[in-house]
């Protein structure tokens, strides 16, 4: 018979826990290639933007401000679209704190292309329309808005067209049903918006699905060695680790 502090010890050894970081991996869907990294509610994930020396705009300085405190990031993506100066465009929430207000309006470009969306981290993960969000005012530690959405409720954004010739490189996040989960996914090939939103409907069968943004895209995910490089980012996501 064990004794109670080693039958505790062991019954905590065969618990399950949350990974230190985000599972990435390659696919194929409809002869596009894929990278996906999946986060569990678990895990320390967050949005950056700026520091004291303003806004970070690569992974590198999102990593040198985490250095201070002995973490690094896990994984990381742009994550939503951005002015000239990288501000924001629409909302942005981090540490609870709102830093730039909610668009609702419609517009020229990806982003006004209604409906469009926020991705929010709090209790669990979410996809919520914008004027959704706005009539809700849900509890977010962070926060995202961008747009088109790309799945809304099951169903496709219905000004995305099959046939469409606006190829390129893009990302997006979408969630499980449960909030459990949150699948971000890159283009490694240029597709158009309804393939890249039949990836996450057909493919991984998730509701609720928004589109980041597209030719700047780009992703950090050292498990595969790959660190993106290209123009400055605004909003930036990733998982928190500590510093190996």
């Amino acid at each position: 018979m064990l004794r109670p502090a080693l039958a505790l010890a062991l019954a905590l050894s065969l618990a399950p826990v949350a990974s230190d970081a985000a599972t990435c991996r390659d696919i194929t869907f409809d002869r596009a290639a894929y990278t996906l990294c999946e986060v569990a509610l678990g895990e320390d994930l967050r949005l950056f933007h700026s520091g004291t020396e303003g806004a970070y705009g690569s992974f590198a300085r999102v990593n040198v401000a985490l250095e201070a405190t002995g973490q690094t990031l896990g994984f990381a993506m742009n994550a939503g679209m951005y002015h000239r100066d990288l501000a924001p465009v629409g909302l942005y929430v981090e540490d609870g704190q709102e830093r730039s207000a909610i668009v609702t309006s419609d517009g020229p470009g990806n982003f006004g292309l209604l409906p469009n969306g926020v991705f929010c981290i709090g209790d669990s993960f979410r996809v919520i329309e914008s004027l959704s969000y706005k009539a809700e005012q849900p509890a977010c530690r962070y926060a995202t808005q961008s747009g088109p959405m790309l799945v809304l409720n099951g169903d496709l954004h219905p000004k995305l067209l099959p046939g469409s010739d606006s190829l390129y490189v893009r990302n997006g996040v979408g969630v499980s049903a449960d909030g459990t989960r949150a699948i971000f996914a890159i283009s490694d090939d240029a597709v158009n918006f309804h393939a890249f939103a039949r990836l996450f409907r057909d493919e991984l069968g998730l509701s609720d699905a928004l589109y980041f943004d597209g030719n700047i895209s780009r992703l950090y995910a050292p498990e595969l060695n790959r660190h993106d490089a290209g123009f400055p980012m605004g909003p930036i996501v990733g998982t928190v680790i500590p510093k190996g």
